[in-house]
């Protein structure tokens, strides 16, 4: 059945990369209220080509922020039902002097697609939408029931998410989940199995009533951005080793078996350092690898205060500003982790200054998908039949924050099947995509729903039923 569908979208490339052109000029970024405009172009996309692929019952869920998008193929009765996940919002472009084409204008570069969301995740998105469409437009049908979910606010945390599900949790059940996001982490073949969780902090420190003039007051108080870079600075020590207290509590750090399983991997460290001419920093009793998907993180964002315009302005600020994220592992709560960084800072405040440190965007912890998931086997099989090879089980340093609430909300896991690679420089100026990604991805996702459907149908569980057991262990 996928050979066929394969087949169809042999030569398309062109053609897809034409709509992929389309909806990356959509500037749909979650964060800024000024792009609006461009998450409502997004959905209008999405909805005019999901009509287009035959999906039904097309609607858009509202949970109070950025409205997902919803819709079905449900005509395989007694068959069990698959959510496939992807996200339409992007990371702002900033900053702009920094891009090498307009960020929001798809750019054919060689062999690779430039603009804000190429890869991340409009790239990976369009493989999947691409590949639902050949598949109905081939067989006339799928090897099970299925439903699409395209969210707004992945990139800010999915806020509104669980109470989508909360409104219209009977509309999205489904037994298993297959989402476009997530990438290779630089191997392939490769499993992705798991990820980091996340949480997210700003931090408003005040050491005066207003800013004063350096002349007059300059030596006898405190500068609110010299206090926020030394309790910023306090998060660490000089190499890196993260210094909050129980962030590193010895029942989450790694243990024997999972360095082993990293050290096979054999990453090259000079080489993913010089994808982006970089320097290693970090615990020096991890490797590079380790500290990327086994240990946790505390990252400082971005810092502002003072003046930073033309020129010069001769003040002592009164206020500054940073944002903080924490990736976490498993074991690891994100409220209690916040809890921790927040006492740490506190504590590390110069006495009398004013720090205000809250949470913002949600948080979501680490995930791993269980050996024994159907979608896990089948990705295994048609990789190992597409590649001679067997594929790698990687964790992905990032965070998939609905993993987490599709575990929750739905009792369903989830396969991450993206296709993004380091070299595309997600959330950075100048991301791309591959066009090779493309075309991989375009014979990887047609066979892996054959398969997935091949798998559910060696056993007939119940109707809403978990279709684990049909796997097999």
């Amino acid at each position: 059945m996928s050979e066929r569908v394969v087949q169809h979208l042999e030569g398309m490339t062109d053609e897809i990369i034409e709509r992929l052109r389309a909806y990356v000029a959509c500037a749909s970024v979650s964060a800024d209220p000024a792009f609006a405009a461009g998450m409502a172009s997004a959905r209008e996309f999405l909805m005019n080509r999901f009509a287009k692929v035959g999906l039904e019952n097309l609607q858009l869920l509202d949970g109070g922020g950025h409205p997902a998008i919803y819709g079905d193929w449900l005509h395989a009765p007694g068959k069990p039902t698959l959510l496939v996940y992807g996200h339409y919002d992007v990371q702002p472009p900033d900053p702009l002097d920094q891009w090498q084409t307009p960020p929001f204008e798809l750019t054919r570069k060689g062999d690779r697609l430039y603009g804000r969301g190429a890869s991340d995740n409009k790239g990976s998105s369009t493989i999947a939408i691409e590949s639902l469409a050949a598949f109905l437009a081939v067989e006339g049908e799928f090897p099970l029931n299925l439903k699409v979910l395209f969210e707004g606010e992945e990139e800010i945390g999915a806020p509104s998410l669980p109470k989508i599900f909360d409104q219209s949790g009977d509309l999205l059940k489904a037994d298993l989940v297959l989402s476009a996001d997530g990438g290779r982490m630089g191997f392939w073949p490769a499993l992705n199995v798991g990820c980091r969780g996340i949480i997210k902090l700003e931090l408003t420190l005040e050491t005066s009533a207003r800013d004063l003039h350096s002349g007059r007051y300059g030596g006898t108080t405190h500068n609110a951005l010299q206090d926020m870079a030394r309790l910023l600075a306090s998060l660490h020590d000089n190499e890196g080793r993260i210094l909050v207290e129980g962030m590193l509590d010895p029942s989450i750090l790694p243990t024997s078996a999972q360095r082993a399983e990293v050290a096979e991997l054999g990453l090259d460290e000079d080489a993913f350092f010089a994808t982006f001419d970089g320097m290693a920093h970090g615990d020096p009793a991890y490797t590079a690898h380790e500290r990327l998907v086994l240990l946790p993180t505390v990252e400082i964002n971005g810092i502002w205060g003072g003046y930073t315009g033309p020129g010069s302005k001769t003040i002592i600020p009164s206020a500054a500003h940073a944002k903080i994220t924490a990736r976490l592992v498993s074991g690891q709560d994100p409220d209690a982790i916040a809890q921790a960084i927040k006492r740490h800072l506190e504590a590390a405040c110069p006495k009398g200054a004013r720090l205000v440190v809250k949470t913002y965007g949600g948080g979501a912890p680490a995930y791993t998908l269980p050996k024994d998931n159907p979608l896990l086997i089948a990705a295994d099989r048609i990789l190992r039949r597409e590649t001679g090879k067997a594929p790698v089980r990687v964790r992905h340093g990032g965070t998939l924050p609905v993993t987490s609430i599709f575990r929750e909300k739905l009792g369903a896991d989830t396969l991450m099947f993206g296709f993004g690679l380091p070299a595309d420089g997600v959330h950075a100026p100048n991301e791309s995509y591959a066009i090779e990604s493309i075309r991989e991805g375009l014979r990887c996702w047609p066979m892996l729903i054959s398969e997935i459907g091949a798998i559910v149908a060696e056993e007939k569980p119940a109707a809403g039923a978990s279709p684990r057991a049909a796997a097999g262990a």
